[in-house]
C-alpha cells in the first residue's frame, strides 16, 4: 500500500508529467525520490495528498497499461 506524504517531503522534486496531457490540468505528475521511490500526485492539486510507490510498483503498474489491463476504465 502506498504511503502518503508531508508536504516536507516533496518540496523540491522534479516533478513531471505525460506530453499527452491535456491543456486542462487533468494529469497525473510524477517525480522520483531520493529514497529510490516515485511519487504520484494530482497536477490539479500540487498542494494535495502525494503518494509514494516503489519502483516494483510502478513498473507493474506500467506493464499493466502497456497491456491494455486497464482500457475499460477510460471506454
Amino acid at each position: 500500500m502506498p504511503e502518503q506524504s508531508n508536504r516536507a517531503a516533496v518540496d523540491g522534486l522534479a516533478w513531471r508529467k505525460s506530453s499527452r496531457s491535456n491543456p486542462s490540468g487533468n494529469c497525473v505528475e510524477v517525480a522520483p525520490t531520493s529514497e529510490g521511490e516515485i511519487a504520484v500526485r494530482n497536477s490539479r492539486h500540487q498542494d494535495g495528498p502525494v503518494l509514494f510507490y516503489t519502483k516494483a510498483e510502478i513498473a507493474a503498474f506500467i506493464q499493466g497499461v502497456k497491456d491494455g489491463e486497464f482500457d475499460d476504465l477510460i471506454v
